[in-house]
């Protein structure tokens, strides 16, 4: 529908961050455009025959022979694999990085992987039960997920409510929030519940973190910060992963694409409270080849409708692609 107050409206508008609860979405990770419509994206898996014939390497995070995987077509799909590879059950799997063993946020694999990436899968550790006092509106937590039920913390920010709570790291995922079982709920939402919790009461998460070897136990980390620029495919292109419809080999995406996806995906913090490149990447490339606000409107409620975007949010973002293909970043 086009903007106007006949659209619908999020309960807000522009506001601050879920305490920071970002939210990456499941997608937790870095995302690439297609070069293909995204009308597809509603479309059935292609049978595996006719899917891309690429093999991947991969590994445990806290430490295990290396395993080859292939066949696959979505984020589900390439955690069966690996649980198949490793004989685990595919829900052991939190989350995955691309390049590295260690918990590092800005390597989470989301909608994209380079066709030369190793990956490495974070499994279930040691679970928890936390009480935090909610003494700020802002708890100071970024939330991603992991595209097939798991929202973990993606940042703890600085000095903030969270970040006094030690026991509470980046990479654990939320399993409960006052005994309320959260697993299959998206990003957005666990951001909202966090931020609707009421201040200056104590609330209660049940989180689990992911498995560590002995050798490769670290400092607490913050976390990944915003705004990086740093990349994570590092192949001869990349195999773009999607929730719905099949797996796509596409080249590395442009200098627009990359500007753009990065200013867009810093409105869905600012609005939103959440951070998912490949949501970032998806509205990009709706928007690519709109000719105005209303007409870029009308493609999101069609193709990402179960968000209802703010209108402030839908002008801002058109703006933001517009300013990525004049180069004004």
């Amino acid at each position: 529908m086009p903007l106007g107050p006949w659209r619908k409206k999020n309960k807000s508008t522009k506001e601050q961050l879920v305490d920071n609860e970002e939210v990456s979405g499941g997608h937790a990770g870095a995302g690439s455009l297609a070069k293909s419509a995204v009308n597809g994206a509603g479309l059935p898996p292609p049978p595996a025959s006719q899917r891309p014939k690429l093999v991947f390497h991969t590994q445990l995070a806290h430490g295990s022979p290396t395993g080859r995987i292939e066949g696959f077509g979505n984020v589900k799909e390439l955690y069966a694999k690996i649980a198949e590879a490793f004989n685990i059950s595919p829900p052991e799997i939190l989350f995955c990085t691309l390049n590295t063993h260690k918990i590092d946020m800005e390597k989470l694999l989301g909608g994209q992987i380079g066709l030369e990436d190793f990956i490495f899968a974070h499994v279930k550790g040691i679970k928890k039960e936390v009480e935090v006092r909610k003494s700020e509106d802002a708890l100071g937590l970024t939330i991603t997920d992991n595209g097939v039920g798991y929202a973990f913390i993606k940042r703890i920010k600085e000095g903030s409510v969270v970040d006094g709570v030690k026991v509470i790291c980046v990479g654990d995922h939320i399993e409960s929030i006052n005994g309320c079982n959260i697993v299959g709920t998206r990003h957005y939402e666990v951001a909202r519940m966090l931020k609707e919790l009421p201040k200056d009461k104590t609330f209660t998460l049940k989180l689990v973190e992911p498995m560590k070897a002995f050798e490769r136990l670290e400092p607490r980390s913050k976390g990944a910060k915003p705004a990086s620029e740093t990349k994570v495919g590092t192949g001869r292109g990349t195999l773009r992963l999607r929730s719905k419809g099949p797996a796509t080999v596409e080249e590395e995406p442009t200098e627009f694409e990359e500007k753009a996806v990065k200013k867009v995906d810093d409105l869905l913090e600012s609005y939103m409270g959440i951070r998912d490149t490949e949501l970032a990447a998806t509205m990009v490339e709706v928007g690519r080849d709109k000719k105005n606000p209303d007409e870029f409107a009308m493609a999101l409620d069609e193709t990402l409708g179960d968000f209802a975007f703010p209108d402030e949010f839908v002008f801002d973002v058109w703006g933001a692609i517009g300013d990525a293909k004049q180069g004004r970043f």
